[in-house]
């Protein structure tokens, strides 16, 4: 048996009530998820842990298995191993986002969801002017990028910036969490106003702002660590070869700990124009040599992050039309048999436009299991599933059939 993961990342909501009372998983024409929900058996799954907050970074690891409070070190370090960025003893890796502040609000968490090309200029200016024997800042994808500190220390509260848009920037900079801790915060709060002082004037920034873009005439440091001690799923779960297909940093770091394969695929761009069709093809292929694929996709978290109903439900029916139609049409033609499952990682509610800790739903189809009552897939249908509700490894148990 082989097995594949469909991660929608933030595809579960809440009722709309402009749209009748749905979600965007209810309002989604999404015949082939439903098919395998119809054929499979469904569930929910409790990806946050009591008392951590409901990240990507918490809820992937949550979804492959892992304790997460044991193994959790910021998102930071798993975008640093994603990068190839090697972490010595004592560096403090954080997530270093450029954002786009408006009237001393955080006006969103992207800079307009800036380009690659443009954002990486900056990345090399913030390092020309602000980087030195103990700073680094180092280019990642689009608005998200990675911030070392040798000798930092991660005792620090900071707040990831889609959660608080619209509010002001100062309100909720970085504060330490001990007396040791308070030299680190200093330097970082710094960091950002040095950058609120450099980056405004820059070429990319002058240019965006002329033709009516959102600057990135902000960093925001954030989710800090050090280097993780996680043991790969081979040691978990005897599962022999692995890989993960994201267009996301953090989502690769991740199966670089966990001891999967990086499988890139051109034009996947974290967004609602990703490369759908390339990354169905990429876990088709990787089948051939793999046991288990990590297929994440980005978009519908995004749309959720910018209210856009509209857009997040077209993201769901692209996953399911340009993705698992063809996942299931292709995994039909193989020799051996494929377990597929399909889920979010957590709620993006487009009235919030923040992540939640609530329970998502997911659907496993293993051929020859008996499917349960429920035909059509999404939050509410999945209560009636045979799974229950499930917590943290018990997600990863049940695909695996153990």
């Amino acid at each position: 048996m082989k097995y594949i993961i469909v991660l929608g990342d933030g595809m579960a909501d809440e009722p709309l009530p402009d749209f009748g009372g749905k979600t965007p998983l209810q309002m989604a024409h999404k015949p082939e998820i439903d098919r395998l929900a119809r054929l499979g058996r469904t569930g929910r799954l409790q990806t946050v842990p009591d008392g951590m907050h409901p990240g990507s970074e918490i809820a992937n690891l949550a979804v492959l298995g892992y304790n997460v409070p044991q193994v959790f070190e910021g998102r930071g370090v798993l975008e640093a191993a994603s990068m190839g960025v090697k972490l010595r003893p004592g560096d403090l890796a954080m997530r270093c986002n450029l954002i786009c502040v408006e009237n001393k609000n955080i006006k969103n968490h992207s800079a307009g969801h800036i380009s690659n090309e443009e954002s990486h200029q900056l990345i090399d200016f913030l390092n020309e002017q602000l980087s030195n024997d103990r700073i680094k800042f180092y280019k990642g994808v689009s608005y998200r990028h990675l911030l070392v500190v040798e000798g930092g220390s991660k005792d620090l509260d900071c707040t990831p910036p889609h959660d608080v848009p619209g509010q002001p920037f100062a309100n909720v900079m970085v504060t330490p969490h001990t007396a040791a801790a308070k030299a680190t915060a200093e330097l970082l709060n710094s960091l950002i106003y040095k950058s609120m002082d450099i980056l405004p004037s820059h070429p990319v920034n002058i240019r965006r702002t002329a033709s009516g873009k959102d600057p990135a005439n902000s960093i925001w440091p954030w989710s800090p660590g050090y280097k993780p001690q996680m043991p790969e799923l081979a040691e978990m779960f005897a599962i022999r070869q692995a890989a993960v297909i994201s267009a996301v940093d953090l989502i690769q770091g991740i199966g670089v700990y966990a001891g999967m394969d990086v499988i890139k695929v051109e034009g996947a761009t974290g967004l609602y124009d990703t490369n759908y069709e390339g990354k169905a093809a990429a876990v088709i292929a990787a089948l051939k040599t793999h046991d288990f694929v990590y297929l994440h996709v980005e978009a519908s978290d995004e749309a959720g992050h910018e209210g856009n109903v509209k857009l997040k439900t077209k993201t769901i029916e692209y996953l399911d039309q340009r993705v698992v139609k063809y996942l299931v049409a292709e995994i039909a033609k193989l020799s051996e048999p494929v377990t597929i499952a399909v889920l979010p990682d957590h709620p993006t509610p487009c009235a919030t436009t923040v992540h939640t800790r609530t329970p998502v739903p997911f659907l496993i189809y293993r051929p020859g299991d008996t499917p349960d009552a429920v035909d059509v897939y999404d939050e509410f249908s999945v209560v009636n599933g045979s799974y229950g509700l499930l917590h943290g490894a018990e997600f990863m148990q049940a695909l695996l059939g153990r």
